[in-house]
């Protein structure tokens, strides 16, 4: 299935006022969170990516055009030559399009759509949060809903906040952590059918225009996923997935396997 990235947000809750990176490109060790979010596709047999830019595209482009497979796959060097023990996206279709400076992310999907022609059912992600959601899984169960015009992965909320609940006296009668809550929110990796193009006018909002107007008529499927997801919004937020990283913790890297057995064999090889 094809892969629509929404990658031309500002990030400015991200950004420090002297980068013009957009957010899809702050990296999580060596790679961007874009990285990430595309190989995870990837590593469920999604390869062919639309890459809807617009602020700070030309870094996107630029990234892959130097793209560098050494940077996160084993290698042998060996009298000066590389030989590659893996790769990255030697098998993966990227198309670059500029959808606007300006676009809500609903007019971007409006400019992609001549892409998907052809394309009963797609993916579609904002390209900045991480999770292991079972992509596979949440693809069949919107497969097997086909009165349903889109899927969104549906997660706890994850502020840390808490709801008081106020009388007409204004006495606080009860407070409750937010993520206690019988409260669910947009996970942000959707599956769509063409039928969405439909709920798409000019300049929306692909949710709350397009999906608000899909649930009141009963057309809007959730996958509820109570399991690692992590949004890259705050600087906070990018510091603790850097972390993770650091310390090995990549739930949303399932690709992170211990050394194959093929892999072995060949450093065995060029040792001798």
């Amino acid at each position: 299935m094809k892969v629509v990235l929404f990658c031309g947000g500002y990030g400015m809750r991200m950004r420090d006022g002297s980068s013009d990176t957009p957010k899809p490109m702050v990296p999580v060790g060596p790679r961007p969170l874009l990285w990430h979010v595309m190989r995870y596709y990837a590593h469920y047999g999604h390869k062919d990516f639309i890459l809807c830019l617009g602020y700070g595209g030309h870094h996107i482009k630029q990234y892959f055009l130097d793209y560098q497979e050494t940077g996160s796959n084993d290698f042998v060097l060996q009298g000066g030559e590389v030989r590659l023990l893996t790769s990255d996206i030697a098998d993966w279709t990227i198309t670059f399009v500029d959808t606007g400076l300006e676009s809500p992310i609903g007019e971007r999907l409006r400019r992609v759509r001549r892409l998907l022609d052809g394309e009963e059912m797609f993916l579609a992600n904002y390209a900045d949060v991480l999770t292991d959601a079972p992509i596979d899984a949440m693809v069949d169960q919107f497969a097997a809903t086909p009165d349903a015009v889109g899927q969104l992965l549906a997660v706890p909320p994850q502020a840390a906040f808490h709801v008081v609940e106020v009388n007409d006296g204004n006495r606080i009668e009860a407070i409750t952590a937010l993520k206690d809550m019988r409260l669910q929110e947009n996970g942000g990796y959707l599956v769509l059918r063409q039928e969405v193009f439909d709920y798409l006018p000019e300049n929306c909002d692909l949710v709350a225009d397009a999906c608000a107007v899909l649930a009141k008529e009963g057309r809007l499927a959730a996958y509820p996923y109570s399991g690692f997801w992590q949004p890259a919004d705050t600087l906070k937020e990018r510091i603790a997935l850097e972390a993770m990283y650091q310390a090995g913790h990549t739930p949303w890297m399932p690709w992170r396997t211990d050394l194959p057995e093929a892999t072995a064999s060949v450093l065995g090889a060029a040792a001798h």
